[in-house]
């Protein structure tokens, strides 16, 4: 009985024996760190942040839109629209009939602006413009009259809508006298021309936009209300003629300016 016992007890340890050989200490994987795909970037112009910021461009120290204290100086083109909206002829002081037609003309204007507050401006515009100008039907028939130079020196208060912004629209008020030189008789009926200073009120829409630094685009639309007076030839010459027209030009000036 014992000798089978052990027996019994040897075969199930050569039994066991291979099973506990055969099993291998568990295998642990390591993982290598996860690195992040590269971000694609955008090419953003943004301000320049050196010491250095050149005339045409934009810094970090550069300020958006205009406002209070600042100086601007414009270049415009400037195109000038005589509606002629209501005529008076007199020939030696009777009223013959017609109308005054005055010539469109395109011009340079230069304009100086400031900012008295962040919505308040005031601008001055200078310009000259030649105008010829012609009496149409008339008991006479159409008559050359001649030709002069309008200097319209106009002042222009201003309210801005948004100030320090890139898009900054405003409307304006203000007044206009205007001068006239180097007038020229057309001849014939006319043989001399005299041209009075005039003037009256104005009123403007228009908008400035920031395109790089300190330069702005500009857009301007200016109604001026003021009538001419001209005289032909003189008293007693036989052929004395005298006008009064309406002008109110419809101004439009389109330009560069620059903030100083």
């Amino acid at each position: 009985m014992k000798t089978t016992a052990l027996m019994l007890a040897a075969v199930l340890g050569l039994a066991a024996a291979p099973a506990f050989a055969q099993t291998s200490p568990a295998q642990v994987t390591v993982s290598a760190p996860l690195v992040a795909a590269p971000v694609p970037t955008e090419n953003v112009h943004a301000p320049v942040s050196s010491g250095h910021c050149g005339l045409f461009q934009t810094c970090a120290n550069t300020k958006i839109g205009l406002g209070k204290g600042d100086f601007i100086v414009r270049l415009s083109a400037l195109g000038v629209m005589p509606e002629d909206r209501d005529s008076k002829l007199w020939l030696n002081g009777n009223a013959f009939g017609g109308r005054i037609k005055t010539t469109r003309s395109v011009m340079p204007e230069l304009t100086f602006e400031y900012f008295f507050t962040d919505h308040i401006s005031a601008d001055l515009i200078a310009a000259s413009t030649r105008h010829e100008v012609a009496a149409e039907d008339t008991a006479l028939g159409k008559i050359d009259v001649g030709s002069a130079w309008a200097l319209p020196p106009t002042v222009t208060f201003a309210w801005h809508f948004r100030p320090h912004k890139t898009f900054n629209p405003y409307v304006g008020v203000g007044a206009t006298l205007a001068f006239f030189h180097n007038i020229s008789p057309a001849g014939g009926l006319v043989q001399k021309l005299n041209v009075g200073v005039t003037g009256g009120p104005s009123v403007n829409a228009g908008f400035d936009y920031q395109l790089v630094g300190n330069w702005f685009f500009n857009f301007d639309v200016k109604q001026m209300f003021m009538r001419m007076h001209a005289w032909a030839n003189e008293r007693g010459s036989g052929a004395f003629i005298r006008a009064h027209d309406s002008l109110d030009p419809t101004v439009v000036g389109a330009g560069i300016e620059y903030r100083f």
